[in-house]
């Protein structure tokens, strides 16, 4: 997958040799209340609670943004978080290229779960890039925050499971 620069988007694991790249990432001044003012937060959830993946995202060899993904258990369900790009980075299809091989990553593991996120109601940019990949924004909570779920096809001949 490639960002609109054409240069190649990858997701890598967060490790010594990067993880302060990635820590560095933030986002627009204007974005901030509806993500972290950096990934360091994201890194340090990640790495305390135990739950979430984090990964990097990559534009060819930089570090450009973050992403994270956990299952649910409670719900049977994978979820994404924490996706943050770099605020000299925006509006170049990297945000774009890494949610769709995250999807793909997600849709590939053994046994793949529907996929659920949450996003603010006047983050207008992202909703309208989570509904072009097909999230479906099911209910708002009090705080404003849309749950929005994509719903994986079943493998070819076998029914899907709820």
């Amino acid at each position: 997958m490639t960002d609109g620069r054409d240069r190649p988007v990858t997701l890598r694991g967060v490790g010594d040799e990067n993880w302060r790249d990635i820590a560095d990432v933030v986002p627009r001044d204007d974005q901030r209340d509806w993500v972290a003012t950096s990934a360091a937060r994201y890194l340090l959830l990640s790495l305390r609670e135990g739950v979430w993946t984090s990964l990097g995202v990559y534009a060819g060899d930089q570090v450009v943004g973050h992403i994270m993904w956990a299952y649910d258990e409670d719900d049977d369900r994978n979820w994404i978080g924490g996706m943050l790009v770099d605020e000299q980075e925006q509006g170049t299809g990297v945000g774009r290229a890494a949610l769709l091989t995250l999807i793909g990553y997600l849709r590939e593991l053994p046994e793949p779960h529907d996929i659920r996120l949450s996003v603010h109601d006047d983050n207008t940019a992202a909703r309208k890039l989570y509904a072009s990949a097909g999230f479906v924004e099911l209910d708002r909570d009090e705080d404003g925050d849309w749950t929005a779920e994509l719903v994986l096809s079943p493998p070819e001949g076998g029914p899907h499971e709820d």
